[in-house]
């Protein structure tokens, strides 16, 4: 296997060589033609006489092929001036696009043609302007919804509380803006405890502490804790899951249940039913958590686990953007994957594949 692998790289190298290979050739078969063609002008013209090569001890002909090489090396060096820049023209072009692309103009495209490997280098070049754009649209995003996220609390605790200032306020509507104020802080709280979370998660490289658990307990634990959330929209669960043992974190496992589960109840229309499955097969176990709400089109799944992304542009929804975040570094953390495997007309899917151990 690995001897087909460095055959496969010596055979993508063989255009790239090819082509140098042919310049070369190009460039010494042209040099002695121009100066072969030289010294016959020179001679036609009588600027200059060839040494005789009848008379062996007048080194005439060692003279003239002094001579034929000098010119040749003078003109070889005259012509690959001239042809060296076809080669390096596509160099240039990728270091006029790099110095671009520094400036920030990650529209920049280069356009190669040629050999495969310059082919290939055209490819990698311009799939990484792209994803550079697609990581400044995400970073200005980041920095917008992190702004309105934390000021849409302080603006609207500020405003309550001026409002509580006023004399003439009944006792019913003092307590509706204590509310008011109480629920903004606590929102605020929340976004400062999630952001800190994922900021300590990212940090984190490994998990140390980890011991066997059960997961389904843990998962049935975490619904009974949601039971506020759930019970007012009159959602029920339906839990396929035989008792599976797990060894892991279980405090940052039990936050990625919340968070999906949250999520889940969010979304899910009123009278709905949640479906969680869990299966184990060769030492990882996967679990499903499925609900009836909206679809998750293509185009959001791709940034769902980013910060702060939410696909509700206007925010109307509850939630900051990171709980998705966090419970996909958790389930990285833990060697695992998560991912939406299914969104439709019927409702999403939610699924999450750890190894047991």
């Amino acid at each position: 296997m690995k001897t087909r692998k460095n055959n496969n790289i010596s055979l993508r190298g063989f255009g790239l060589t090819f082509m140098f290979m042919f310049i070369v050739l190009f460039i010494f078969l042209i040099s002695i033609f121009l100066a072969w063609f030289i010294i016959v002008f020179l001679v036609y013209t009588g600027l200059y006489t060839p040494p005789s090569t009848e008379d062996p001890e007048s080194g005439g002909a060692v003279m003239f092929i002094v001579y034929f090489g000098s010119v040749t090396v003078l003109v070889s060096i005259f012509a690959s001036l001239i042809f060296s820049r076809i080669p390096l023209a596509p160099i240039r072009e990728v270091i006029h696009a790099s110095e671009k692309l520094a400036t920030g103009n990650f529209s920049v495209r280069i356009h190669l043609k040629g050999p495969k490997e310059l082919r290939q280098l055209n490819k990698s070049f311009n799939y990484m302007a792209e994803e550079l754009g697609s990581l400044e649209m995400l970073r200005s995003d980041f920095i917008n919804n992190f702004s309105h996220e934390f000021k849409t609390p302080i603006v609207s605790l500020r405003g309550y509380a001026k409002v509580l200032k006023r004399e003439n306020l009944s006792v019913l509507e003092r307590n509706e803006y204590l509310d008011i104020i109480i629920n903004e802080s606590e929102r605020l709280a929340e976004l400062a405890t999630n952001v800190l979370q994922l900021s300590k998660i990212e940090s984190q490289a490994i998990i140390a502490e980890k011991t066997s658990y059960n997961l389904t307990e843990q998962i049935r634990t975490v619904i009974v804790l949601l039971e506020s959330k759930w019970s007012a929209k009159h959602i029920s669960f339906q839990v396929n899951s035989a008792e599976v043992m797990i060894i892991a974190n279980e405090d940052m496992l039990s936050q990625v249940w919340i968070n999906l589960l949250d999520n889940a109840i969010k979304f899910s229309p009123l009278n709905s039913e949640i479906t969680i499955s869990t299966k184990s097969k060769d030492g990882q176990v996967s679990i499903s958590i499925h609900n009836n709400g909206p679809r998750i089109e293509l185009d959001q799944q791709k940034y769902i686990f980013d910060k702060f992304y939410q696909g509700d542009a206007s925010h109307s929804s509850p939630g900051n953007g990171l709980g998705l975040s966090i419970a996909h570094k958790i389930v990285i953390l833990h060697g695992g994957t998560i991912r939406v495997a299914k969104s439709d007309d019927n409702g999403t899917t939610f699924e999450v594949a750890l190894p047991l151990s």
